[in-house]
C-alpha cells in the first residue's frame, strides 16, 4: 500500500475534527473533534513508521511507540475534559460554550459587550 492512502485519510480526518472544533457549540463534541484530530495524527505516525522500517532493517518503531503515549495522554485528557465538562453542566445547566464564556466574563444576563447604544446610554446615565 502507498503512503499517500493512510495519509490523505489522515488528512481528511484533521480536517473533519478542524471543522468539528470551530464550527460546534456543544463543548463535548468540541471534545470529540479533538479526539478526532489526535487520532489522524496517530494514524500519519503509523504509516510514517511502517514506510521508514521498510527502507531500514533496524528501527526502533518510534512512531508506534510515540502513538501508544498519543492514546494514554488522549485517554487521561478526554477523562479529565468530560468531568469538566459535566461538573459545568452540573452547576450551569448548560455545555454551550458561547453561554460559558458569557458567564465566564461576568455577563450572565446575556447582554452583549460590543459598546452597543443601551451599553453607552447606560454609562452616560
Amino acid at each position: 500500500m502507498h503512503l499517500a492512502y493512510p495519509a490523505v485519510l489522515s488528512a481528511l480526518l484533521f480536517c473533519t475534527g478542524l471543522y468539528g472544533v470551530l464550527a460546534r457549540r456543544n463543548a463535548i463534541l468540541v471534545l470529540m473533534s479533538v479526539e478526532l484530530m489526535l487520532n489522524a495524527v496517530n494514524l500519519n505516525l503509523v504509516a510514517f513508521d511502517v514506510w521508514l522500517s521498510k527502507a531500514a532493517r533496524d528501527t526502533l518503531h518510534s512512531g508506534q511507540a510515540l502513538t501508544l503515549f498519543t492514546i494514554a495522554i488522549a485517554a487521561a485528557e478526554i477523562g479529565i475534559g468530560l468531568a469538566i465538562v459535566l461538573a459545568v453542566h452540573r452547576s450551569r445547566g448548560t455545555s454551550d460554550i458561547d453561554r460559558l464564556r458569557e458567564t465566564a466574563e461576568g455577563h450572565e444576563d446575556g447582554t452583549p459587550t460590543d459598546g452597543t447604544a443601551d451599553e453607552k446610554a447606560e454609562a452616560t446615565a
